[in-house]
């Protein structure tokens, strides 16, 4: 603005009025207007040093105010330091001149635009208001109002909006709509809307004030204003300032009338302008209003974030956050959402609801566990409580399936009046709790348990697998008697004979004769068994009764139906073939089939070179080529024995054989040779009294009687009469081991070793003596005694003793040192057992050694000799997968995991589930991950360790899925509910990094 013009014109200045005249252009007017003009050119400096020399030349009064005036105006516009002063001086010597009027106001206007507002209001004192005009008055009276409104004065801003507005001028309308401003600060909503109506009458405010406006008739509570008053402004085209918090006004209101449709279409149009963010509660009512439309999803957007603090809002965001996921089938996030809402008591309606939806969630998606508890707490806690009788019946539902059988039971032992559903229940959980026992081996509180279980006879089936298990519970105790009669019980209650429980039970009851030596009465049982193969599920059960009825028939010498039972097995492809094909050449040679049985003989020892029955085979081949007098091939088989097995127990009666075989070929120094093997290497066995005697023989026919002195006084050495001290000390020391006194045992052991150093039965010691330290748990010097045994002669002891070296090292975390003992011990067992410990002990060393292929076969291996020791599949299925892991097999890792978890609910398996999770996760595939952990985890609830890293893994996925409340909720729930310290302190470090 150039206010020099107004100036001018005020003082009646004109440069035109003395342009023709000569005297002009040398007088001081010139001069004067020549620095007007500068001023006008914006030539300030210049004006300002030519106004100084006029004025200190001669010049009239009316000359030297102009100067003055100019110069002030100059020095203002440059910054001068001087200028304010040199205006104030003028305004001050000319204080009763109509320019000081003008002055002022240039002053005032000055410091007004540097946003100098105190000067300002002093400047704007200096103005006689009343010698303008009504426009300029009415813009002075603003720029006063607008000075104290910056400085916050707003009392004082107030009478001079007011004046303002009274003019009716163009800078009235500014004057309207900061008075409307003050009057809303103040709390005077009726003035504030009256005067911001005004203010929009301008096009500069039109833009301003709707979102002001919308603001005020909201503090009013009235809703049906701000919303015709404000939907209106948005359809309209105009660029409406603050646009985005209409939005917000209008959701609220909308929200405030239950109009859920239009609030939710709001509240989304606030948050999709991406110029604010909504307060907690605001995002909370944003939540409802998708809620009640039945947008569930986009509620969970706004509920899950409102639901993050614990208060009032949390609470009940919690709540409808979980009837939102309940309605889109998100069970688990329903439950961590129920159980977040009834961890607050703001509100006790919704804290007893959200505890007995938590556990009717929690039974909807298989956590009986957890459901059970939350049951507990409302039955307790709401004894009175609305939803108490479905809650009872609901626990009841939730005990049949848990797992933590125990608790199950106490919890239904304080019900004194048990109704149907609690005493079927009863029944279930008490027989489940039964086979919890019977896994871990404990086989009493197992059989007290059945017991408990038949108390309720209800459900009949479960009658009879009761009685079942409870046969092989103390068939595994081997209390066969009782074994027996429970047995007996399955079948006089005539089920049905295509009942799968009967079909086992035949099974069961003939292995309970058969160990009792009740051949006939086992025979018949495996034979009926047998009889209806389709209902048989375990193929290997089916195989190993047909392989036991042949025993049958085998002791009681009924030859023709064991023959043709130990071919039917041949046949059908039984697994257990080799020893079918042993037995069949058994039977044959007591029936004078011999070449038939050595038939069988020779494809066991060709198809099968690792059978456990090879050594049979190969003794028995050569014992039959003896009674056909086929001495050399008999001589050939018991050498196979001996070179191919060098610690069998058939070594003593292998060589006996070869001596009789040579003796016959009248090989007598071969003869003679492999008797005093057998006295020298073995002569405790039972057969070296024979061997002495055909030594004798043999010597004799040699003419060498006279060696044979030597050998019968060191026979007499190793075998010394029954009633010795030597053979009494050995009996007592065996004694005390076998009564499992084992220190006792010990000291009778090294007592005898010291005094009998040579002993023949000095294998037999120190195998005793390193299993009595072992017993004891001295580990170092079991194992000095068992290495000392791996010097000895080749005997069974020494094999026994290999595969103790092995376990001890095993255990030791010694793997590398272990494996050539656990091979040694595979190679040599003679039993099941036996084999399935060796393999399994291999199987974990290789894995531990990172030796993962062959980690993956003896799991192939441990797998085909499912059930021989307690869970030896699932560790077999375990090691398989980890190992495939390894070897980046990562699908076939995951099919062996999947297989795992399906099949076994063991510790084997909760970790199993873990490393499924965790592989998926891996890959990406988060939801997977999620979806896994909800199906497959109750299960495995009594896996402390397992279990809870199962959820923290949960609680990472959660993270990555930007579910951040459902983490924070499942890390919670694990540090209040996990029993594990480790798991409770990992679960609390991520909480922290949460918050």
């Amino acid at each position: 603005m150039k206010y020099h013009l107004v100036l001018l014109a005020s003082l009646g200045l004109s440069l035109e009025a003395y342009s023709q005249s000569t005297l002009y252009q040398t007088s001081p007017q010139q001069k004067l207007d020549h620095n007007l003009a500068l001023f006008d050119k914006q030539l300030f400096s210049a004006s300002i040093y030519d106004n100084t020399r006029l004025l200190e030349k001669p010049v009239n009064s009316g000359q030297a105010k102009s100067a003055e005036l100019n110069r002030a105006m100059a020095a203002l516009q440059l910054e001068s330091p001087d200028g304010a002063g040199l205006m104030k001086k003028y305004i001050y010597d000319y204080g009763n001149d109509p320019s000081v009027t003008t002055a002022g106001l240039y002053l005032g206007d000055h410091f007004f635009f540097k946003r100098n507002f105190a000067e300002a209001l002093d400047s704007y004192k200096l103005v006689n208001t009343d010698k303008l005009t009504l426009e300029n008055r009415a813009e002075v009276l603003f720029k006063q109002g607008y000075s104290h409104f910056q400085l916050k004065q707003y009392e004082l801003a107030a009478p001079y909006f007011d004046a303002g507005k009274a003019l009716n001028q163009q800078a009235s309308f500014d004057s309207y709509y900061y008075s409307g401003f003050i009057a809303m600060e103040g709390g005077n909503t009726t003035k504030a809307i009256s005067d911001l109506q005004t203010a929009s009458q301008s096009p500069y405010y039109a833009d301003k004030v709707p979102y002001l406006l919308a603001a005020l008739y909201y503090r009013q509570g009235n809703y049906d204003q701000l919303i015709s008053y404000a939907e209106p402004k948005l359809t309209s085209g105009q660029n409406l300032e603050r646009k985005e918090t209409i939005y917000l006004y209008l959701a609220e209101a909308y929200y405030a009338k239950k109009n859920f449709p239009k609030a939710a279409e709001n509240y989304d149009a606030f948050i999709n302008s991406r110029k604010g963010e909504l307060g907690r509660e605001e995002i909370y009512k944003a939540g409802i209003s998708q809620f009640e439309i039945k947008n569930y999803q986009r509620a969970t957007d706004y509920l899950k974030v409102s639901a993050s603090a614990t208060d009032e809002i949390g609470q009940a965001s919690s709540y409808y956050l979980a009837h939102a996921y309940m309605k889109l089938e998100n069970y688990q996030f329903a439950s961590t959402s129920f159980q977040s809402a009834a961890k607050s008591d703001f509100n006790p309606a919704i804290k007893e609801e959200s505890i007995f939806n938590y556990a009717k969630v929690n039974l909807q998606k298989g956590s009986f566990q957890s459901a059970i508890a939350a049951l507990d707490e409302y039955v307790d806690t709401y004894p009175s409580g609305k939803y108490r009788a479905e809650a009872e019946s609901l626990l009841s539902e939730a005990l049949v399936n848990t797992n933590d059988y125990l608790r199950a039971i106490e919890q239904m032992d304080k019900i004194s009046n048990k109704s149907p559903r609690i005493r079927e229940a009863y029944q279930k959980v008490a027989f489940y709790q039964a086979m919890a026992y019977y896994r871990d081996q404990k086989w009493n509180p197992a059989l007290a348990y059945i017991d408990k279980s038949l108390q309720f006879p209800v459900d009949k089936s479960l009658v009879l697998d009761s009685y079942f298990w409870k046969g092989e519970i103390n068939s595994a105790a081997n209390n066969l008697p009782q074994a027996i009669k429970a047995y007996e019980s399955v079948i006089s209650n005539r089920p049905s004979g295509a009942n799968g429980t009967v079909s086992k039970t035949y099974y069961g009851l003939g292995y309970a004769y058969f160990n009792s030596q009740q051949y006939s009465k086992a025979g018949e049982q495996f034979r009926k068994f047998t009889e209806n193969r389709q209902i048989i599920a375990n193929k290997q059960q089916y195989d190993d009764a047909i392989l036991r009825l042949g025993d049958c028939y085998y002791v009681q010498k009924r030859f023709g139906e064991a023959a043709s039972t130990f071919q039917r097995a041949i046949s059908e492809g039984n697994t257990g073939a080799d020893y079918a094909y042993y037995r069949l050449a058994v039977v044959q040679n007591f029936q004078s089939r011999n070449q038939e049985a050595l038939g069988q003989l020779d494809v066991l020892i060709s198809r099968y070179p690792s059978s456990l029955y090879l050594e049979d085979a190969l003794f028995q081949r050569g014992q039959i080529y003896m009674e056909e007098s086929s001495y050399q091939a008999a001589s050939v088989s018991f050498t196979d024995l001996l070179s191919s097995k060098p610690n069998s127990p058939f070594v003593p009666y292998a060589l006996e054989g070869r001596a009789v075989a040579n003796f016959s070929l009248q090989n007598y120094d071969q003869t003679v040779k492999d008797y005093s093997t057998i006295l020298n290497n073995h002569p405790n066995s039972d057969n070296s009294e024979t061997a002495l005697k055909g030594l004798q023989e043999t010597l004799a026919l040699q003419g060498r009687s006279g060696e044979f002195s030597d050998y019968l006084s060191k026979y007499k050495g190793s075998n010394p009469s029954s009633g010795s001290v030597q053979s009494l000390e050995f009996e007592a020391a065996k004694g005390t081991y076998f009564d499992k006194n084992y220190s006792q045992a010990i000291r009778s052991f090294e007592s005898y070793l010291k005094n009998y150093p040579q002993s023949a039965q000095r294998a037999e010691v120190l195998y005793f003596l390193g299993d009595s330290y072992m017993q004891l748990g001295d580990t170092d010097k079991a194992l000095a005694q068992f290495k000392t045994l791996e010097s000895e002669p080749a005997s069974p002891q020494r094999i026994r003793a290999m595969q103790k070296i092995g376990m001890i090292e095993l255990e030791r975390k010694n793997f590398a040192q272990a494996i050539p003992y656990l091979e040694t011990s595979v190679q040599n067992a003679r039993s099941k057992p036996e084999e399935a410990e060796a393999v399994q002990g291999l199987m974990i060393a290789n894995f531990e050694t990172k030796k993962y292929q062959q980690a993956i076969t003896q799991a192939e291996r441990l797998s085909t000799l499912d059930g021989v020791i307690p869970e030896s599949s699932p560790k077999a299925l375990l090691i398989k997968a980890k190992s495939q892991r390894e070897l980046d097999q990562k699908p076939q890792s995951e099919l062996t995991l999947t297989a795992l978890v399906n099949d076994y609910k063991t510790e084997q398996g909760a970790e199993g589930l873990y490393l499924l999770a965790f592989a998926l996760q891996d890959k990406g595939e988060v939801t997977q991950s999620n979806e896994i952990i909800f199906d497959q985890s109750g299960p495995f609830v009594n896996y402390d360790y397992w279990y809870g890293r199962i959820f923290l893994l949960l609680a990472d996925n959660y993270v990555k899925s930007g579910e951040e409340f459902q983490a924070k909720a499942t890390l919670e729930s694990i540090v209040g509910n996990s029993t594990n310290a480790e798991i409770k302190e990992m679960a609390q470090s991520k909480l922290q990094t949460l918050n």
